[in-house]
Protein backbone atom coordinates (compact mmCIF):
# COMPACT_ATOMS: atom_id res chain seq x y z
CA UNK A 1 0.00 0.00 0.00
CA UNK A 2 1.30 3.44 -0.85
CA UNK A 3 2.04 6.11 1.71
CA UNK A 4 -0.92 8.50 1.66
CA UNK A 5 0.49 10.83 4.32
CA UNK A 6 2.18 12.85 1.58
CA UNK A 7 -1.29 13.84 0.37
CA UNK A 8 -2.56 15.08 3.75
CA UNK A 9 -3.31 18.81 3.74
CA UNK A 10 -0.78 19.57 6.47
CA UNK A 11 1.98 17.85 4.44
CA UNK A 12 1.27 19.50 1.11
CA UNK A 13 3.72 22.24 0.14
CA UNK A 14 2.10 25.65 -0.01
CA UNK A 15 2.81 27.64 -3.17
CA UNK A 16 5.11 30.54 -2.45
CA UNK A 17 4.43 34.04 -3.73
CA UNK A 18 6.67 35.01 -6.62
CA UNK A 19 8.32 38.35 -7.26
CA UNK A 20 8.54 39.42 -10.89
CA UNK A 21 9.49 42.54 -12.79
CA UNK A 22 6.38 43.36 -14.79
CA UNK A 23 7.58 46.62 -16.31
CA UNK A 24 10.87 48.45 -16.44
CA UNK A 25 8.89 51.70 -16.33
CA UNK A 26 8.27 51.44 -12.56
CA UNK A 27 11.62 52.20 -10.93
CA UNK A 28 12.55 52.23 -7.26
CA UNK A 29 13.63 55.84 -6.61
CA UNK A 30 16.35 54.73 -4.17
CA UNK A 31 17.99 51.87 -6.11
CA UNK A 32 17.03 52.97 -9.64
CA UNK A 33 16.11 49.33 -10.37
CA UNK A 34 12.74 48.12 -11.70
CA UNK A 35 10.17 47.43 -8.98
CA UNK A 36 9.20 43.82 -8.38
CA UNK A 37 5.56 42.87 -8.17
CA UNK A 38 4.42 40.14 -5.80
CA UNK A 39 2.09 37.53 -7.25
CA UNK A 40 0.31 34.72 -5.40
CA UNK A 41 -1.52 31.62 -6.58
CA UNK A 42 -5.19 31.23 -5.71
CA UNK A 43 -7.14 28.14 -4.68
CA UNK A 44 -9.27 26.08 -7.04
CA UNK A 45 -12.36 27.28 -5.16
CA UNK A 46 -11.39 30.91 -5.77
CA UNK A 47 -10.73 30.10 -9.42
CA UNK A 48 -14.17 28.47 -9.72
CA UNK A 49 -15.78 31.65 -8.38
CA UNK A 50 -13.89 33.80 -10.88
CA UNK A 51 -14.94 31.53 -13.74
CA UNK A 52 -18.54 31.52 -12.54
CA UNK A 53 -18.54 35.34 -12.31
CA UNK A 54 -17.39 35.49 -15.93
CA UNK A 55 -19.73 32.85 -17.37
CA UNK A 56 -23.17 33.53 -18.79
CA UNK A 57 -25.79 31.20 -20.16
CA UNK A 58 -26.25 31.98 -23.83
CA UNK A 59 -28.98 30.75 -26.19
CA UNK A 60 -28.01 28.36 -28.96
CA UNK A 61 -29.00 29.88 -32.32
CA UNK A 62 -31.76 27.87 -33.98
CA UNK A 63 -32.51 25.81 -30.86
CA UNK A 64 -35.35 27.37 -28.94
CA UNK A 65 -34.93 27.16 -25.18
CA UNK A 66 -31.46 25.59 -25.33
CA UNK A 67 -28.81 27.46 -23.35
CA UNK A 68 -25.08 26.79 -23.04
CA UNK A 69 -22.53 28.30 -20.67
CA UNK A 70 -20.11 30.73 -22.30
CA UNK A 71 -17.09 32.08 -20.44
CA UNK A 72 -15.65 35.49 -21.20
CA UNK A 73 -11.97 34.52 -20.90
CA UNK A 74 -10.71 38.08 -21.35
CA UNK A 75 -12.69 39.21 -18.30
CA UNK A 76 -11.77 36.03 -16.40
CA UNK A 77 -8.03 36.59 -16.95
CA UNK A 78 -8.36 40.24 -15.89
CA UNK A 79 -10.08 39.16 -12.66
CA UNK A 80 -7.49 36.42 -12.11
CA UNK A 81 -4.59 38.86 -12.51
CA UNK A 82 -6.18 41.38 -10.15
CA UNK A 83 -6.91 38.68 -7.57
CA UNK A 84 -3.36 37.29 -7.67
CA UNK A 85 -1.56 40.64 -7.43
CA UNK A 86 -0.36 41.19 -3.87
CA UNK A 87 2.00 44.10 -4.50
CA UNK A 88 1.36 46.72 -5.62
CA UNK A 89 -1.96 46.90 -3.80
CA UNK A 90 -4.35 47.39 -6.72
CA UNK A 91 -7.15 48.19 -4.27
CA UNK A 92 -5.35 51.28 -2.95
CA UNK A 93 -7.63 54.26 -3.51
CA UNK A 94 -4.75 56.72 -3.93
CA UNK A 95 -3.14 54.53 -6.59
CA UNK A 96 -6.46 54.18 -8.43
CA UNK A 97 -7.03 57.95 -8.26
CA UNK A 98 -3.57 58.64 -9.68
CA UNK A 99 -4.59 56.72 -12.84
CA UNK A 100 -8.15 58.05 -12.85
CA UNK A 101 -9.81 54.64 -12.50
CA UNK A 102 -11.90 52.73 -9.99
CA UNK A 103 -11.30 49.02 -9.48
CA UNK A 104 -8.30 46.70 -9.36
CA UNK A 105 -8.57 45.21 -12.85
CA UNK A 106 -9.20 48.61 -14.41
CA UNK A 107 -6.09 49.92 -12.64
CA UNK A 108 -3.99 47.02 -13.86
CA UNK A 109 -5.01 47.64 -17.47
CA UNK A 110 -4.31 51.36 -17.12
CA UNK A 111 -0.89 50.88 -15.47
CA UNK A 112 0.54 48.48 -18.03
CA UNK A 113 1.21 48.78 -21.73
CA UNK A 114 -0.61 46.16 -23.86
CA UNK A 115 2.46 43.95 -24.24
CA UNK A 116 3.29 44.22 -20.54
CA UNK A 117 -0.30 43.35 -19.67
CA UNK A 118 -0.29 40.25 -21.91
CA UNK A 119 3.03 39.11 -20.44
CA UNK A 120 1.69 39.66 -16.92
CA UNK A 121 -1.41 37.57 -17.68
CA UNK A 122 0.87 34.77 -18.89
CA UNK A 123 2.95 35.03 -15.71
CA UNK A 124 -0.15 34.89 -13.49
CA UNK A 125 -1.43 31.84 -15.36
CA UNK A 126 1.94 30.09 -14.99
CA UNK A 127 2.04 30.80 -11.23
CA UNK A 128 -1.41 29.22 -10.97
CA UNK A 129 -0.33 26.07 -12.79
CA UNK A 130 -1.73 26.92 -16.22
CA UNK A 131 1.68 26.66 -17.85
CA UNK A 132 0.98 24.14 -20.59
CA UNK A 133 0.68 26.25 -23.73
CA UNK A 134 -1.56 25.55 -26.70
CA UNK A 135 1.48 24.88 -28.92
CA UNK A 136 2.61 22.11 -26.56
CA UNK A 137 -0.88 20.57 -26.57
CA UNK A 138 -1.02 20.64 -30.38
CA UNK A 139 2.40 18.97 -30.65
CA UNK A 140 1.37 16.33 -28.12
CA UNK A 141 -1.84 15.63 -30.04
CA UNK A 142 0.13 15.22 -33.30
CA UNK A 143 2.38 12.53 -31.80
Amino acid sequence: MSNLTAFLAQNALKPENEKVVVSKRFVNPETKKPMEWEVAAITSDEDDLLRKDNTKRMPVPGKKGVMVPETNYTAYLADLAAKCTIFPNLHDVELQKSYGVMGAKELLKKMLLPGEYDEYLATVQKINGFDVGMDELVEEAKN
